[in-house]
C-alpha cells in the first residue's frame, strides 16, 4: 500500500453526500410525512454546496417530494431497493490511494443482526455497478465495518469505541488486537484510539462513536459530557472525557477537548431516545447539526461547534424525527470525497 494511502478527514473536499431515502416499507412507515420532511430539509442544505446521491426504490416519488425545495440541479438518483435509512452504515468508506477514491465495500449485518440488511448490504455494489459512485470497488465484505463506528482525522488516526467494534454479532472470530492490526492494514493507520466508555441509552448501535466524540481539525475532539449526576450517563461520560484527556496526537501532544452538551432527556412511549449533538455532519463550508427543539443546549451546541469549525456555516437541522428511529444527522448521510460522484 502507497503510503500515501490515506482515509479522509470528513472535511475532505467532498462529491457529495449520499442519502437512502424513507419509503413505505422502511421503519418510518408509521410517521412517514415527518421523516421525510427532515430528509428534504437535509438534502436542501447540501445541495446548496454539493451533491446529493439519493438511494431509493421510487426515484419518481423521491423527485416530486424535493423538486420545489432542493437545488435539483445537484440531485444524483439511484434506483434500488433499500431495507432503510442509514447511509452511514451502509455506504461505501472510501480510501485515497495515490489520488485515486477505492471505495470499500463491508458488510453491513444491521448493526450486530438486529435489523434486516439484506437490501442496504447490496447499495453500494449497485452504485458502483450504476456508475453512480465512481472509483475502484474494493470488496471487503468478510468484515463487518459501520461507517458511524469510526472517525478518521485524515493523517493515520482513527477513533473508534470497543463497544461496538468488539460486539459479538460482528467481528466475533477476531480479538482487539487482531482488529486493530485489521484496520491499520486496511486504512494505512499509524494508530487506533479505542475510547472504552460511553453510552447513550436508546442507542442501537452499540454506542457507534459518532455518537459520542468526533474528530475536528487541528486535533480537536468534540465530544458530549454530562453534567448532571442524577443522569444515568453522568459516571459512563465522565469516565469516556477522562479517557480522551489521556489521548495523544501521533506527535505526542494531548487533544484540544470540547465539550458538546448533553441533550435534556426525550421520552417516547417510556424509552428515552439517543439524542446527542455529535451527530453533526460536515460538508464542503458548512456543518449540518441536529437540533431538538432545546433552544439554550442547540445554541450551546453550535457555538462549540463554530469553535471547532471557524470558517464554517453552522446550520440546525430539526432531528427530532430521526431519533424516534435510534438515529440522527450524521448517521442517515454518507459523505463522499472529491471525483467520486458525479
Amino acid at each position: 500500500m502507497s503510503q500515501h494511502t490515506f482515509l479522509p478527514a470528513e472535511w475532505y473536499p467532498q462529491s457529495g453526500v449520499q442519502l437512502t431515502w424513507p419509503h413505505k416499507d422502511t421503519d418510518w412507515a408509521y410517521m412517514l410525512d415527518e421523516a421525510t420532511e427532515c430528509f428534504i430539509q437535509i438534502a436542501s442544505e447540501i445541495a446548496k454546496r454539493e451533491l446529493v446521491l439519493i438511494a431509493t426504490p421510487e426515484p419518481e416519488v423521491v423527485k416530486e417530494q424535493i423538486a420545489k425545495r432542493v437545488n435539483m440541479d445537484n440531485v444524483r438518483l439511484l434506483e434500488c431497493p433499500t431495507n432503510d435509512t442509514w447511509a452511514r452504515d451502509h455506504g461505501a468508506i472510501t480510501l485515497l490511494e495515490e489520488g485515486t477514491p477505492i471505495l470499500l465495500d463491508f458488510t453491513f449485518n444491521g448493526w450486530g443482526l438486529k435489523f434486516a440488511s439484506d437490501a442496504d448490504n447490496l447499495i453500494t455494489r449497485e452504485a458502483v455497478k450504476a456508475i453512480a459512485l465512481h472509483g475502484t470497488y474494493q470488496n471487503c465484505l468478510n468484515f463487518v465495518l459501520e461507517g458511524g463506528s469510526i472517525e478518521s482525522d485524515g493523517m493515520g488516526t482513527i477513533l473508534t469505541t470497543s463497544e461496538c467494534l468488539l460486539s459479538p454479532n460482528r467481528n466475533a472470530h477476531l480479538d482487539r488486537e487482531a482488529i486493530e492490526e485489521y484496520l491499520k492494514k486496511r486504512f494505512n493507520l499509524k494508530q487506533v484510539l479505542w475510547l472504552d466508555f460511553g453510552y447513550l441509552a436508546g442507542d442501537d448501535t452499540d454506542s457507534h462513536i459518532d455518537t459520542l466524540a468526533r474528530l475536528c481539525p487541528n486535533n480537536t475532539i468534540a465530544y458530549v459530557k454530562c453534567t448532571d449526576t442524577a443522569d444515568e450517563h453522568y459516571s459512563e461520560l465522565a469516565a469516556m472525557e477522562a479517557q480522551l484527556k489521556g489521548f495523544r496526537t501521533l506527535s505526542g501532544e494531548p487533544y484540544k477537548l470540547l465539550a458538546l452538551p448533553m441533550a435534556d432527556a426525550i421520552i417516547e412511549d417510556g424509552e428515552r431516545l439517543p439524542a446527542t449533538y455529535a451527530n453533526f455532519l460536515i460538508i464542503n463550508g458548512a456543518i449540518l447539526y441536529p437540533t431538538y427543539n432545546q433552544p439554550e443546549n442547540d445554541t450551546i451546541a453550535a457555538e462549540v461547534l463554530r469553535e471547532a469549525f471557524p470558517t464554517y456555516e453552522i446550520v440546525g437541522i430539526d432531528c427530532r424525527a430521526l431519533i424516534k428511529q435510534h438515529g440522527s444527522l450524521h448517521c442517515v448521510t454518507m459523505q463522499y470525497p472529491k471525483d467520486v460522484i458525479e
